[in-house]
């Protein structure tokens, strides 16, 4: 019987664990540092199985040790950025917290595969692949599941298509130097060039990196939880199924792209073992610049979290 450890109980962590246990990927452990949160969500969650017709566990702790025996644990704790915030006290604080976390989950399951959420998320899948030194195949970054839903989503929207058939792709980092590949895009494999204007593609390209920015503009309170929440699951389901799906994912690049020692979405197959595989596409020169540009600044964030947390 698989189980998934979901460490925060925020509206992701608790989206995932939902997510999780009513596709009936595995039994979910729900953690949180407060005391209730997790298990009253978990409660609630656990009372849906006899509507959704699911036979899924949903457990709620503050304790890690409950944790034990996880085969993936999915990182969502740390907070989100807020007014007056600094960028390097938004990295100072949510490195301490996902470095705290990893040190205790793993402690606890040894032989899981970590999928990271919390931002800047390449950043903290790195922080976290450093942490628990386990292989890079088993320490993985949601990010470009998550970025290309949003892609497929606007690509549908545009077409007035559904967006079953929209197939989208997008690389490089979580934030606004990602890297979405309208030729690498398409509706039921007809290529998204072939579809629409060029013009129109750099506006939806452009939509596609202010995605999450744009969610929270309109809610003015807190960020998107239900398509991050979504991306996770998926993930933790071509882990735990053996899947072999093909996902763009924050992955550690080992001399592929030219990229070397660096978290950086890419297109990888999800299995059993976590990473089986990563995917060189042909990009042409510009796609390969913008990737490069995207992992730089991936980099130069991490110098910067790595000068943070020796100042601790």
């Amino acid at each position: 019987m698989s189980k998934v450890c979901v460490v925060g109980a925020g509206f992701v962590g608790s989206t995932v664990a939902q997510y999780v246990a009513e596709k009936d990927y595995a039994d979910v452990v729900l953690i949180d540092v407060l005391e209730g949160i997790p298990q009253g969500k978990s409660l609630d969650m656990h009372q849906v199985a006899p509507i959704n017709s699911h036979g899924r566990k949903i457990f709620g702790t503050n304790n890690y040790a409950d944790t034990a025996g996880s085969d993936v644990v999915v990182i969502t704790a740390g907070i989100a950025r807020k007014p007056g915030m600094s960028r390097d006290d938004l990295l100072k604080t949510n490195a301490g917290i996902v470095q705290s976390v990893a040190k205790e989950a793993v402690k606890h399951s040894p032989d899981a595969i970590f999928i990271v959420v919390t931002n800047p998320l390449d950043v903290m899948t790195y922080l976290t692949f450093k942490t628990t030194k386990l292989p890079a195949k088993r320490v993985i970054g949601m990010a470009g599941v998550l970025d290309s839903a949003r892609f497929a989503t606007f690509i549908s929207m545009e077409l007035g298509m559904s967006a079953e058939d929209v197939k989208a792709m997008v690389l490089g980092g979580h934030g606004d130097l990602m890297v979405p590949l309208p030729r690498f895009s398409s509706v039921n494999g007809v290529p998204i060039p072939e579809l629409i204007s060029k013009e129109r593609i750099e506006e939806i390209c452009k939509r596609t990196a202010n995605g999450g920015a744009e969610i929270v503009a309109l809610l003015k309170a807190g960020s998107a939880w239900y398509a991050p929440g979504a991306s996770a699951a998926q993930m933790v389901g071509s882990i735990l199924h053996d899947k072999n799906r093909l996902l763009p994912c924050a992955v550690y690049a080992d001399g592929q792209y030219g990229l070397k020692d660096v978290y950086v979405g890419l297109p990888a197959v999800l299995g059993r073992e976590g990473v089986k595989k990563i995917v060189e596409l042909k990009l042409n020169d510009d796609e390969m610049a913008a990737l490069k540009k995207s992992a730089q600044s991936i980099r130069e964030n991490i110098d910067v979290m790595n000068q943070l947390l020796v100042a601790v």
